[in-house]
């Protein structure tokens, strides 16, 4: 098979989506959407995530040093891309009708619709040009009670369907297109809150 050089993308490498949970500095739930995020080893299993440029979600992780990683699904993709899309710093943008928990270990709120959420401490920020990259130890896992059947892993993430992005589509469990980046949202009209 032939190859050509095409400019840095990565097109070709989907990657799970997760809503970051955070609490600004009234305490106020916050949940912004994410996909770059993976996991290393040092002495234990751990997470490493990457948030570029300037956003609430990373000033209040900054300054906590804690934070949810709560895994989307197709079930929750509508209001998952609406918490992407928009800004942190709208005053009417948690006026949506998610319900939200708290964690178990850390001080973190959790969406209670996310089949999996990790409860994060960071150990190391280490900061890029427009981007910072994150270090975290897993303090714990919430999870749906289903998933502790003893169903194949394969069943259960047909039964969860977690959600993938790359190239600004949304892609489901299965590959199907489940929409471009802000398309989803647009379903919730009739679901918002009045806040």
């Amino acid at each position: 098979m032939g190859k050509i050089s095409s400019p840095p993308n990565n097109d070709y490498c989907p990657q799970t989506l997760f809503l970051y949970g955070t609490y600004d500095q009234q305490k106020k739930a916050d949940f912004g959407l994410f996909c770059w995020f993976s996991y290393i080893w040092d002495k234990e299993l751990g997470v490493m995530c990457c948030i570029g440029g300037n956003k609430l979600t990373l000033e209040n992780i900054r300054r906590d040093r804690v934070f949810s990683a709560n895994i989307v699904t197709e079930g929750i993709l509508a209001e998952a891309d609406y918490l992407g899309c928009v800004s942190g710093t709208d005053p009417d943008k948690m006026n949506i009708d998610i319900e939200i928990g708290k964690g178990e270990v850390l001080d973190v709120p959790v969406l209670n619709d996310s089949p999996v959420t990790f409860e994060l401490e960071v150990t190391d920020f280490i900061e890029k040009d427009d981007g910072t990259i994150m270090l975290c130890k897993i303090r714990n896992v919430l999870q749906d009670e289903s998933l502790s059947s003893d169903e194949s892993v394969a069943e259960k993430l047909l039964k969860i369907r977690p959600v993938k992005t790359t190239a600004q589509t949304y892609l489901g469990y299965d590959g199907k297109n489940l929409g471009r980046w802000g398309e989803p949202m647009k379903t919730l009209n009739k679901n918002m809150s009045d806040g």
